[in-house]
C-alpha cells in the first residue's frame, strides 16, 4: 500500500511510530520518517496508525477495512 504523510500537518505526536514502528519512526523529537510503501503484513498496524493520527496527516491508499470493522482509514 502507498503512504503519504503531510509533513506540514504532522505535529510529531508519534502515535504512528508507536503503532507501526516498522513503517514510521521519529528522527529526533519532531521529525517523522516513514516508508512510502508498506508491506501487506503491516496493513492492520498501518490502519491503526492512520486512524490514531490526531491531525489526520497520514493518507494510505489500499486500506479497505481494519480488524474490528472500522471504515476505510485513508484520510
Amino acid at each position: 500500500m502507498r503512504l503519504v504523510v503531510d509533513l506540514n500537518r504532522c505535529q510529531g505526536y508519534a502515535q504512528c511510530a508507536f503503532l507501526a514502528p516498522d513503517v514510521f519512526a521519529m528522527h529526533g523529537e519532531e521529525s517523522l520518517v516513514y516508508s512510502p510503501r508498506a508491506e501487506e503484513e503491516q496493513r492492520e498496524r498501518v490502519a491503526r496508525a492512520v486512524a490514531a493520527c490526531p491531525v489526520q496527516a497520514i493518507t494510505a491508499d489500499g486500506l479497505e477495512t481494519v480488524a474490528g470493522g472500522a471504515p476505510d482509514a485513508a484520510h
